[in-house]
Order: structure tokens, then C-alpha cells, then sequence
């Protein structure tokens, strides 16, 4: 096995500075009051080093009364640094001298008024330090679909993340360029970077395998990681010797090393060093220490390594390879195996057992999936989740359900809050429950959807409640009669509509004017929650009938009504419209008439004239009287009231009218 460094691995010039500037202040400091605003590096293994010397790491300068700050390597924002100095703390600007540089550009430009782009990763330290010098207007974009979308800018001044790859920036510059009037672009990657990213890219595309060295949150290692995959098909991102995988490592012939710029030399070193010096006994050894130890009932993960029609074969790290069967496969017998995975596929499966006769490890995805099954609906009975249920059968007292995988039983009381009669109509349907009961060594789950259905429900009522408004118009529906009125129901609450409010004339029982069943148009008249009390109208919804009369009718009218009362001194007669007129005695007939009973009775139907209407008290004057002359008039006395063509006048005398 060959082993070849790249050039310029490892720290480059800002981090070194950074970590020797810092050790020196630890040491002057005596390892007393010294901070780090967020850690100096990008290498845990370094802020650890430090840290044990007396760097403590800070994530803002409110609680420091007194000491030194040392701004690490990234960068802070200008409004940061400001409040550092009002509080007359000791700065140490350990700022990457490339860094410092692209925040005075920023800053010169933003006052010069020049929109600040930035091409990096938003949530990079150096990225918001950068933008922290522009007051946090830059808009910060790290994508071509970023860049194609920005709007057009008069003036534009373009900055990079010093670790960005030159490709990108160039890409997403470009794009830029053409949509504003004037652009200036400041490629402030690092010359460092830009060097170690080609030694890095030579040396991928002539080794068998490239290990990377760095911090797994660096943003410069991760592209040389990104960089090396394009180049190198086996490419293995390490923080420590220790992370090694020598059993896959050691296969190949040749191999490439690279590191971030936050990877002291000791740590390439000891990676080196761990390499060359292994003899085969060590090998031999490490490999077994690499083994996944499993035993039966572990759940690991492995890499599928080839698939068939009945079976798949799965890396589980381990000195034999796993098996899972088709039966082992799903809960669903109908799938196959190569309709779920494919090689190369990462998997979690469950143990069963550790030799299957031939050397094979046994494995199970469908064990797997009850487990998880169980585990998720433990967690979700705890949580009070709302599950989604498909019913298998109705059985004794309930409905069988299938949820998340498992059988599950929702009783019978518990299936809605309606009474259902017959439970098979639920088969196939899906509902929405909860779990009430639950037992994972029983295997018992007992699931209501009738909370669903309540929960619902008061969500709608209270929403109802929070709508209603005196005099707002709505749709009901008549639920039930009595004595006093009628129930309407307007979707969750019933309002009573009192009998006083179904007509505008009087009414001696609901049946008059509404039946169950009827769909009503009403009007709220008054509400009261805490009471669960609900007023409505029927006949407010209605034209008055004095209204409608008066824009139908005038004096000398002829019209058919109804009597409707009978008194000593005349009758009343109810209109088509609704309104009661009078019929004194003395209009009722040419003759006399001692008592209106001796001429009229309730219910019967008569035509009338409106001889008179006070539009102040709403009253009407009707007379029978009248018509009687009219009819005698054209019949030229030759007929009298009782004649039996007397029912062709009156309908002439209306069609007249």
C-alpha cells in the first residue's frame, strides 16, 4: 500500500495564526479570563487542546464583566466587535487577514451604496461575520436557482466565502452579472483554499481510495470531501486516526490524504503513521475490532449487496453477511423484494438468529417494522396523537381495525358519536382515532374515534358561537315542535324560533308555519353562551304584511279574504297579505244586520272593499256592503245577493279590480 499526501494539506496560514495567537494569550493570561466568541477553529480536537489550557468558549460577551476576547479565525459581526469595545473588553483580533479583508470591502461598499452579495453557506460563522459589516442587508445566496432568482440591482458588489470552490463562484457571478447595471466582483477566495483544492483534485484522480482529514462541521474540509468524490469513487471523511476504517481502507493499493484547514500536522501524522506501521496480526485485529458484535433481538444497520426474486443478501458489518427472506420481508406477502430495495441500498433490520446452517446471519425487515410499529404507537398513545384506522371486520362489540401496521380494537360505544346500528357498513372505511387503552406486552390497543367525532365538534360549535351575530341571516333545519315554538338546528346548536317570531300574524301552533324536517331561513335575535341559549326569527326573515299591503292596495279595492274573528259590533278579515281589516256591523249586508254571527261565520271566505286605511294606527276598513250595491247596480236591482249568479259578478267584479 502506497501512501501519498497532497500539497498544502493541513492549516493554512489565518488558522495557524489564529491557534498561535490564542496559545499565546492563553499563556500571558496565565489561563485566566480568556474567551473565544464561538470556537477559534473548525476542529474540535484543537478548541478541546485549548480549552483544557484555559480558552473558555463563549456564545455572546453579556455575562463577561472583564477579560480578553480573542474574535477567532471566522470573523464576528461589526455590531458585535462594537459592544465588545463599549465594554472596554481586551480584544485579541485573531480574524483570518483574508477575512479582515473581505469585511472592510463590505463595509466600504455598503456606505459607497452598493448592494452586498455574498456566495456562501448562510449559516457559516465567516458568512454572517461578513454580513455583519454590511448592518445585515447583503443577501447571501448559495445556489445557480438563488442567483437566477435575485431581482435586478442598480449597483452590485459580489464577495465569496473564503472556502468556496472557484467553479461555483464563477457560476453564480455570471448569472449575477447579467441582471444588474453595475457590477464589482471581489473574489476573496482564499489563495490557500484555491491551492489545496487542485493538489486535492491531482491527487484524487490517481489513487485508489482519498481520506480527508477535518472537522465534520468545516465547511472547507466538506468541499475537499465534495471535491474528492467527483474525482475518486472511495473517499472516506475522518476527524482522527482513530476513525479509520481499516478494514475497507486496506484493500487498496494506493491512497490519497488531504486535510482541511483547520487539521494541525499532528493529526495527519498520526493517520500516516497508524498506516505504515500496522503489521498483518494488528490488521487482523483491527478488522475485528471494526466487527459489529451483534446478538439475537439487535436491530443494525447494513448495506444491501445484491437482491433476487425471493431473497436479499445485506453487509451488516459483520463476519458473515445477513439474509432476509421474502417471508421476512414485509407484512405484505404480495411485495418483492426487488419492488423495496435495490444494491447499495443503507437498511435497518432485526437479528434472528446468528447462523442459519450455512453460515448466514438471519435477518427480519417485517420483525423490524412490528417493533417500530409498536414503539410509534406507545409514543403516540402517550402524546394523545390522532392515528388513521382502516376497518377489517366488525366483531363482537366493536370493529377490528388495522393501525400503523398493527390490530387494534375500537368498541362499539366508541365507533361514533351517533348511535350505529349496524357496524359492518364501517368495513373498508377509514377513520381517524385516538388511543384510549393500550398495553405493548398485552398487545392490546383500544382505539375511540368518537373522541375524533367530539373533538370536531366542539371545535365547530365553538366556531359557530365565535359567528353568531344578532341580525345575521342563517340556515337551519327544524329538529322538533312544541306548544311554545319551534327547535331549529343551524349546524352543531339549536335556536329556538318562539311562536311569536314564526309569523307576523298570530299563530296558535308551530305546525301552522313550519314541519320537522323543514330547511329555515332565520334570523338571530339574541344569543347567550354561558346559558346555551339561542333566539331566532322566522318572520323577521319576511316582508312586514302592513308593508305589503300598502304597496299592493289602495281605497276602493275589492279583494277576497277569510274572516277570521267574529265580534259584537263586526268581523275581521284576514287579506291575502296577511293584514286584518274590519268589517263593521253596518257594512255587512243592505239589510240589517242585529248581530254579524247571523250573516258570517270564521273560516268563511268573502269579498270585500277597502273603504278606508289610517296608515298611523294600521287600520283598515273593509265593507261587504258596497259590493252588494255594485253587483245590484249592473244588475239593475233585477238581482239580489242571494242570486245563484251571483258568483260570476263577484269573480267579473275581481277581475275588474
Amino acid at each position: 500500500m502506497k501512501i501519498y499526501i497532497a500539497e498544502h494539506a493541513g492549516l493554512c496560514f489565518g488558522v495557524k495564526r489564529a491557534i498561535d495567537i490564542a496559545e499565546k494569550t492563553i499563556a500571558e493570561a496565565g489561563g485566566v479570563n480568556t474567551y473565544s466568541l464561538g470556537p477559534l477553529v473548525h476542529n474540535p480536537y484543537v478548541v478541546e487542546k485549548l480549552n483544557k489550557n484555559g480558552l473558555k468558549i463563549i456564545d455572546n460577551i453579556d455575562s463577561i464583566k472583564k477579560g480578553k476576547i480573542i474574535i477567532r479565525s471566522h470573523g464576528i459581526p461589526y455590531n458585535i466587535q462594537k459592544k465588545a469595545e463599549d465594554l472596554n473588553l481586551e480584544i485579541i483580533d485573531c480574524t483570518c487577514p483574508y477575512v479582515k479583508s473581505v469585511q472592510n470591502r463590505v463595509k466600504e461598499y455598503h456606505n459607497k451604496g452598493y448592494k452586498i452579495i455574498i456566495i456562501g453557506d448562510r449559516n457559516h460563522p465567516e458568512v454572517i461575520g461578513i454580513n455583519g459589516w454590511c448592518n445585515n442587508e447583503g443577501i447571501i445566496i448559495n445556489e445557480i436557482e438563488e442567483a437566477i432568482n435575485l431581482p435586478a440591482y442598480k449597483k452590485v458588489y459580489i464577495v465569496s466565502q473564503t472556502t468556496n470552490t472557484h467553479e461555483k463562484f464563477e457560476k453564480l457571478s455570471n448569472i449575477i452579472v447579467q441582471k444588474s447595471e453595475e457590477v464589482k466582483i471581489f473574489n476573496t477566495i482564499c489563495n490557500a483554499t484555491n491551492l489545496r483544492q487542485k493538489a486535492c483534485i491531482e491527487l484524487a484522480k490517481k489513487v485508489d481510495a482519498m481520506i480527508v482529514i477535518g472537522g465534520y462541521n468545516s465547511s472547507n474540509t466538506n468541499k475537499l470531501v465534495e471535491i474528492s468524490k467527483k474525482y475518486c469513487n472511495n473517499v472516506y471523511h475522518i476527524e482522527l486516526p482513530k476513525d479509520l476504517p481499516l478494514h475497507e481502507i486496506l484493500k487498496f493499493n494506493t491512497i490519497g490524504i488531504t486535510a482541511g484547514a483547520s487539521t494541525p500536522d499532528w493529526i495527519i501524522k498520526e493517520v500516516v503513521n497508524t498506516m505504515e506501521n500496522i503489521d498483518n496480526n494488528e490488521i487482523l485485529e483491527a478488522i475485528e475490532n471494526t466487527m459489529t458484535k451483534i446478538h439475537r433481538g439487535d436491530i443494525v444497520k447494513g448495506k444491501v449487496i445484491y437482491v433476487t426474486d425471493d431473497e436479499i443478501m445485506v453487509n451488516i458489518n459483520y463476519k458473515a453477511d445477513g439474509i432476509i427472506s421474502r417471508e421476512e420481508l414485509s407484512s405484505d406477502q404480495n411485495v418483492k423484494p426487488k419492488d423495496l430495495y435495490k444494491e447499495g441500498d443503507e437498511i435497518e433490520v432485526y437479528i434472528v438468529r446468528l447462523d442459519d446452517g450455512e453460515g448466514n446471519v438471519v435477518l427480519s425487515r417485517k420483525r423490524l417494522e412490528i417493533i417500530k410499529s409498536w414503539d410509534e404507537l406507545e409514543e403516540a398513545f402517550h402524546n394523545k396523537k390522532v392515528l388513521e384506522c382502516t376497518v377489517l371486520t366488525d366483531v363482537k362489540g366493536g370493529l377490528s381495525v388495522l393501525v400503523n401496521r398493527v390490530n387494534g380494537f375500537i368498541p362499539a360505544s366508541q365507533v361514533s358519536v351517533n348511535y350505529v346500528s349496524d357496524l359492518s357498513s364501517y368495513i373498508g372505511k377509514k377513520l381517524m382515532a385516538r388511543i384510549i387503552d393500550f398495553d405493548k406486552n398485552k398487545r392490546k390497543v383500544v382505539l375511540s374515534s368518537k373522541v375524533i367525532e367530539e373533538e370536531e365538534l366542539n371545535k365547530k360549535i365553538e366556531e359557530l358561537w365565535n359567528s353568531l351575530e344578532v341580525g345575521k341571516l342563517i340556515e337551519g333545519k327544524v329538529e322538533r315542535l312544541t306548544d311554545f315554538g319551534a327547535f331549529v338546528d343551524i349546524g352543531g346548536l339549536d335556536g329556538l324560533i318562539h311562536i311569536s317570531d314564526l309569523s307576523w300574524n298570530r299563530v296558535k301552533h308551530p305546525s301552522e308555519i313550519v314541519n320537522v324536517g323543514d330547511i329555515v331561513k332565520v334570523q338571530v335575535l339574541d344569543f347567550n353562551k354561558d346559558n346555551n341559549r339561542i333566539s331566532l326569527g322566522l318572520k323577521q326573515t319576511l316582508p312586514e304584511p302592513w308593508d305589503v299591503f300598502l304597496s299592493k292596495r289602495k281605497i276602493g279595492d275589492i279583494v277576497l279574504g277569510k274572516v277570521v274573528n267574529i265580534l259584537d259590533f263586526g268581523a275581521f278579515v284576514r287579506l291575502e297579505e296577511g293584514v286584518d281589516g274590519l268589517v263593521h256591523v253596518s257594512q255587512i249586508s243592505r239589510e240589517h244586520v242585529d248581530k254579524p254571527s247571523d250573516k258570517l261565520k270564521v273560516g268563511q271566505e268573502v269579498l270585500v272593499k277597502i273603504i278606508d286605511i289610517n296608515e298611523a294606527e294600521e287600520k283598515i276598513s273593509l265593507s261587504i256592503r258596497a259590493i252588494e250595491k255594485e253587483l245590484n247596480e249592473e244588475a239593475n236591482d233585477d238581482i239580489n245577493f242571494e242570486n245563484q249568479d251571483m258568483d260570476l259578478k263577484v269573480e267579473d267584479i275581481i277581475n275588474k279590480n
